[in-house]
């Protein structure tokens, strides 16, 4: 049997033997989502805007061989002077393949890529939740997850820099 050539001449791998990096998303759902309205009915004769607090958490879990679970956590809290307007606790995931990927390279990915392919999908259902709560509908902000990542590795070798100059 004749072996197989390229466009180039060279060699191609037998079905099956790509080790091209590849990386897939294989579903995303909603893991969590709680929404708590503890003033209902007051709070919707408030007359003051409640001050809204968003805090974002980024979790990766391996799920199987070349499997990895990324969960994007929001928590929102509407603070008014009377109270709770209302809080949102959501963790959405997504479930990504990843073949062939530097092992160096899959913390980034999860921790800045990932999130920001399901970000637009957390961000419908985190909106969705807050208008069938009774107000207008949340719209989250686009987060530079890269950028952010990126931050906080400098900064944890920054910090792992100090810890070696102070045991010197």
């Amino acid at each position: 049997m004749a072996e197989e050539t390229g466009a180039q001449g060279e060699d191609t791998l037998p079905n099956g033997a790509d080790n091209m990096p590849q990386v897939a998303i294989i579903s995303q759902y909603v893991k969590d989502l709680s929404f708590e309205n503890p003033n209902a009915p007051a709070v919707y004769q408030w007359q003051v805007q409640p001050q809204i607090d968003v805090q974002f958490n980024i979790g990766m879990n391996k799920a199987a061989d070349e499997v990895y679970e990324v969960v994007l956590k929001i928590d929102v809290r509407a603070q008014g002077d009377q109270g709770v307007a209302f809080a949102v606790e959501l963790s959405y995931a997504g479930l990504f393949g990843i073949r062939n990927v530097p092992e160096e390279q899959i913390q980034p990915f999860c921790y800045a890529e990932a999130p920001r392919l399901v970000f637009p999908f957390a961000r419908r259902v985190l909106a969705d939740a807050v208008r069938d709560g009774g107000f207008p509908p949340l719209l989250l902000e686009p987060i530079d997850f890269a950028g952010l990542y990126m931050q906080q590795a400098q900064q944890a070798a920054g910090l792992q820099q100090g810890e070696a100059a102070g045991q010197a």
